[in-house]
Order: C-alpha cells, then structure tokens, then sequence
C-alpha cells in the first residue's frame, strides 16, 4: 500500500536510480504511474517492468518498498521524493528452488542442494557486445545515455548551470550552512567541487554537520575530500545548500515544545 503522503509538485525529481548492474542520476515526473516509472526504467537497468521491485532510500529514513496494489492508477509523488535520494530496483524473484532428484543413486550425493554452489557461465563482454537484443544495443540503437551524440554538451550545460549557481549562493569553503532547509542539518561548507566517485556530473558541495545526522566521514570510495567525524559528512548539491549565519544549535534548541518542560 502507498504511503499517506502528500501529492508532490509536478517538478521533475532528480534521483539516482541503481541496480546491481548500474548507477544513473535520472529525473523523475510525480506524475507518473509506478507501471509508466518501471516501462521508463526498462532500457535503463535491463529488467522488465514485470520483474521489478523498487526500493526508494531518503536520508536518515528506512528504505521503502515502491509498490500498490493497482500499479496503473497510483503515482509515484505519493512517496515523499527528494532530490538525489536513491531509487533502488531489485530482480524480483519468481522462480523458487526446486529439489532436484536424480534416478541414479550413486550419483545423489554430488548434487549440490545449494543453487550457489553450481558453477556460473560468465558471458565475456566481447561477446555481450555482439549479441543483437540487449539493453547495451537498445542504447546504441536509440542514442541512449552515453551513446547520445549530445551527451557531451547536455552534461557541459548541467556543469555551467551547477557552477553559476554555486557562484550566485556564494558556496564557499568555510562558510555556515544548513542542509535541506532543515535547522537540524547546520554546519559549515569543507568542499565544492567534482567527486567522481558519485554519479552525476557537476560539482558538489561537502558539508561537515554538526551533528552526526550525515552519511560519511567527508570521505567516498575510499577517497578522502575532508575531515570530520563519522556520520558527520554529507555531499550534496548547491540547491540543497543555504548559506547564512546558522549557528550551531544549543542543546535545548529544536526539541519538541511538549518536551521542553517535564
């Protein structure tokens, strides 16, 4: 069943959609049908609408499963998106394990009862490439991704517009913050500039929070952009980030006004 959220705007949301197979930023309309959203997201992971399972992760929230009984007529802006959360899609699984018997007896104890334990075939990408209906020719036939003889400078135009706009906010390292429009994620800026161990193209912003309510260490992939504590990182985009004078909450501020007498 759908969250009890609010309709979203018709704002397009941008989103990193991931699979085990890959990682994109995508922008996606509230408006859509989670049955439009998994025919969308078809050519992007490789599996069908019908094998899905969507999983969308906020910040500092549990992962939510993306689902309804009527997929056709549910939209997808009931679900509390926000920028750049992660939309996660899962193979669902349809085939259950089946206890395989063999009729020679001799034989019975060198059938493996773990499906893991049987050897894999390994298509090399040379021969991936080749094949005629896969979703890497579906992207070569249709200039999909990087195969679109545009890409270069629809990405250049997503930088400039990242860029001025870090300029015109005047994101600059050293310089208080708040994070979401949220007094509870304050801190100061630590980095602007490009990660490439993030998807997406453009500059970022590092933030050390204070408080542990972020998701690093000011570090990605084993790359270190700055310093500070556990869970008081975060890298985020310049339209996430509000420069003005947020000073660090004292310990009785931001609590509930019911909590604030006993």
């Amino acid at each position: 069943m759908a969250p009890q959220y609010g309709m979203q705007t018709a704002r397009d949301i941008p989103l990193i959609v991931t699979s085990a197979a890959s990682s994109s930023e995508r922008r996606i309309t509230p408006s859509w049908t989670i049955a439009q959203l998994k025919a969308k997201l078809e050519p992007v992971t490789g599996i069908s609408p019908s094998s899905q399972r969507l999983f969308l992760r906020l910040p500092d929230q549990l992962e939510q499963a993306v689902e309804a009984a009527d997929e056709e007529t549910v939209q997808i802006g009931q679900w509390q998106l926000a920028d750049y959360a992660e939309l996660h899609v899962r193979l669902r699984r349809q085939i259950n394990a089946t206890k395989v018997i063999s009729l020679n007896p001799q034989a019975s104890n060198s059938i493996p009862s773990d499906p893991s334990c049987v050897p894999k075939y390994i298509m090399p990408a040379e021969t991936y490439e080749a094949l005629p209906s896969t979703v890497l020719a579906y992207k070569k036939t249709h200039h999909v991704g990087r195969f679109d003889p545009n890409v270069t400078q629809i990405q250049q135009q997503k930088i400039q517009e990242a860029r001025k706009e870090i300029e015109s906010k005047k994101l600059a390292v050293d310089a208080r913050c708040r994070v979401g429009g949220s007094d509870m994620r304050r801190g100061r800026i630590a980095f602007v500039g490009d990660v490439a161990e993030i998807p997406g193209v453009g500059p970022w912003v590092g933030v050390v929070l204070d408080d542990p309510v972020g998701k690093n260490d000011g570090s990605v992939g084993g790359k270190r952009y700055f310093q500070c504590n556990p869970s008081c990182g975060v890298f985020v985009r310049a339209e996430k980030v509000e420069i003005g004078s947020f000073v660090p909450l004292s310990i009785d501020e931001g609590l509930d006004s019911d909590m604030e007498e006993i």
